[in-house]
């Protein structure tokens, strides 16, 4: 079993920053996808930011020059840097895993932008 833990959310006026963190533990031997989604109240579930093991990186256009992905491998962790934040990306954010073809979420993070 796997488990997700997100850390880093928070209320920020707009213009400010955030770092979302996300460390996996449990039976871990490699990790396909590291990513970040978001959910606004009244909406769908959108995918923010993912990495793949080999590097390959995706944007959701919204987010694009303003958050940056990363992971570290030995920690099995990843990482989610966002400036230049609008209110607009108020959201609960949820970090995912694909571990060895497994889907795995975690409890999400609330992220609160005012104006």
């Amino acid at each position: 079993q796997v488990q997700l833990v997100e850390s880093g959310g928070g209320l920020v006026q707009a213009g400010g920053s955030l770092r979302l963190s996300c460390a996996a533990s449990g039976s871990i031997f490699s990790i396909n996808v590291m990513g970040w989604y978001r959910q606004a109240p009244g909406t769908q579930r959108e995918l923010v930011a993912a990495i793949t093991s080999g590097g390959k990186i995706n944007y959701a256009d919204s987010v694009k020059g303003r958050f940056t992905i990363s992971k570290d491998n030995a920690k099995n962790a990843v990482y989610l840097q966002m400036n230049s934040l609008k209110p607009e990306d108020t959201a609960v954010y949820y970090c995912r895993m694909v571990v060895m073809g497994n889907e795995y979420w975690g409890r999400g993070t609330q992220v609160t932008v005012s104006s």
